[in-house]
């Protein structure tokens, strides 16, 4: 039986780890072929084991003309998903001038290169689906020592609904998940930093009313939904999966 992604080609950025990882392997099960991005492409050196159909590429997301490359390199793209980010830990106070830009490169900017090198072909075509990865740390609600972060994935859900509106009688979809705290690689590594890894741990846990973290393949789950044919009817919307965290 076939898969529901089936006879399509996503492209997936930030795919080396954690919740763009789980999107890749997601994607492949489902039948698309994928090509997976990531600065890291050491971290994708199994996803080539795991599926035929699954092909790494290295890229920095934050290089627009190697972006505007990669993807035209890659042909016709039926799904984009943009998951590649970075978390600035601290205050306004703590974020100096290159923090936040950093944040708003790798988390906004990397969204505008890859919009721009997919849309044509997607309106061409009379059809796509782009999924943005934001969080429920942006315009939903305010975490503590989030502000370039937050402030940057806020501009996502903006981006979001800004292009979601000039297309929306095209054929193409574009929609963002925000996800609440998740397991990761990336988490881990956070919680390792702190003085107290244990009572950072409990505090990540504590967020979530539902009493534990978020896993990468609930999200991916949530972005599968999103990019197939299912949510044909989905457009400019915040899809919150976060263990009533923000309820």
């Amino acid at each position: 039986m076939a898969g529901r992604l089936a006879g399509k080609r996503a492209f997936v950025t930030g795919a080396g780890q954690g919740i763009g990882r789980a999107i890749v392997l997601a994607f492949a099960e489902e039948g698309a072929e994928v090509v997976a991005a990531s600065r890291t492409a050491e971290k994708m050196r199994d996803l080539r084991e795991a599926s035929s159909s699954i092909m790494p590429v290295g890229l920095d997301v934050t290089d627009g003309l190697a972006t505007a490359r990669a993807i035209a390199d890659a042909g016709r793209i039926d799904i984009l998903v943009n998951c590649a980010g970075w978390v600035h830990n601290g205050t306004i106070l703590d974020c100096s001038g290159e923090d936040w830009t950093r944040s708003f490169d790798q988390n906004v900017t990397s969204c505008f290169h890859t919009i721009r090198a997919t849309l044509p072909g997607m309106i061409e075509r009379g059809s796509g689906s782009i999924v943005n990865v934001a969080s429920v740390a942006s315009s939903i609600t305010g975490v503590p020592n989030r502000a370039a972060y937050g402030a940057s994935k806020a501009a996502v859900i903006g981006l979001t609904k800004a292009v979601a509106r000039d297309v929306v009688r095209t054929g193409v979809r574009v929609n963002v998940l925000c996800p609440g705290t998740t397991h990761s690689p990336s988490l881990e590594t956070r919680i390792a930093a702190t003085a107290d890894p244990a009572a950072t741990r409990r505090a990540f846990i504590e967020r979530q009313p539902i009493g534990r973290l978020g896993k990468v393949e609930e999200m991916a789950a949530a972005v599968l939904y999103l990019a197939g044919d299912e949510s044909a009817f989905t457009t400019g919307s915040v899809i919150v999966v976060d263990g009533g965290q923000t309820l």
